[in-house]
């Protein structure tokens, strides 16, 4: 077990091949320790080389909705009117406080995603 810390996408690579070859490893073994390493060590060059950012509101309310199965009228009792459902979605009006903390509350959308500008 040769593991440091990756720099290069060439590092990357490798230790990507690695984990794909030792994936399946038993736990606690040898190979499950080095398999448990080597996650960590891609999910740390993931993070700082190919960052994902939280969707904007908009699309994760909708994402959301989705997930649940819900409907603008669904929305509306969570966030006020249907009128104003439809103006949020369409992004011609702002979410506000209070409608943020109800989607958090009611939906489990994180506050990072529904306080982001959009």
């Amino acid at each position: 077990m040769n593991i440091r810390i990756l720099k290069t996408e060439e590092d990357y690579e490798k230790a990507l091949k690695r984990l794909d070859e030792i994936f399946d490893a038993p736990v606690n073994s040898k190979e499950g320790d080095e398999a448990e390493l080597l996650v960590l060590l891609v999910e740390n060059y993931e993070n700082e080389h190919y960052p994902i950012d939280p969707p904007d509101p908009i699309e994760a309310i909708m994402f959301r909705m989705e997930q649940m199965g819900m409907k603008k009228k669904d929305l509306a009792e969570v966030i006020g009117y249907k009128s104003r459902v439809t103006e949020i979605l369409s992004r011609k009006r702002k979410l506000t406080l209070k409608m943020i903390r109800n989607l958090h509350e009611k939906l489990r959308i994180p506050y990072e995603s529904l306080m982001a500008d959009y």
